[in-house]
C-alpha cells in the first residue's frame, strides 16, 4: 500500500513536470518566431528589450489562458501585422514571397542549362 501512495504522487509529479515542459516549449517556439519590431533583426525570444520582454509576458498569459498556439499568432497579427512572425502563413498576400526563390531557382537553371547548350553547339 505505501508503494501505491509513492507510485500515485510520482505520476501526478511527473504529468505536471511534463505539461509545464510542454507550454515552456510552445512558449518558446512561440516566441523564437516572433520578430521584436524594436530589433527587427532578432527574435522576441533573443530580444531583451521591453517590447519583448512584455510580449513574453503576454504570450505566456496567453498559454495560461487556454488559447492555442493559432490563436496567439492570429491575435499578434491583428495587433501588429503579418510582419510579426518570422514565418508567415502562405496565403495571399505573401504567395510572391514564399513562391519567389523557386521561381528564380527554375530560371537560374533554365539560364545554366541554355549556356551549356550554346558552349556545346
Amino acid at each position: 500500500m505505501r508503494y501505491l501512495k509513492f507510485i500515485f504522487i510520482f505520476l501526478l509529479l511527473f504529468n505536471f513536470c511534463s505539461s509545464h515542459a510542454q507550454q515552456n516549449d510552445l512558449e518558446y517556439k512561440i516566441t523564437k518566431n516572433l520578430r521584436c519590431l524594436v530589433c527587427q533583426g532578432q527574435s522576441v525570444y533573443d530580444s531583451d528589450t521591453e517590447f519583448a520582454n512584455s510580449l513574453k509576458l503576454l504570450v505566456k498569459k496567453k498559454l495560461d489562458d487556454g488559447l492555442a498556439e493559432k490563436e496567439i499568432y492570429d491575435y499578434l497579427k491583428d495587433k501588429y501585422g503579418q510582419w510579426i512572425l518570422f514565418d508567415p502563413e502562405f496565403d495571399e498576400k505573401t504567395y510572391f514571397l514564399w513562391l519567389l526563390p523557386i521561381l528564380l531557382f527554375v530560371i537560374g537553371g533554365v539560364l545554366i542549362f541554355k549556356l551549356f547548350i550554346i558552349r556545346k553547339n
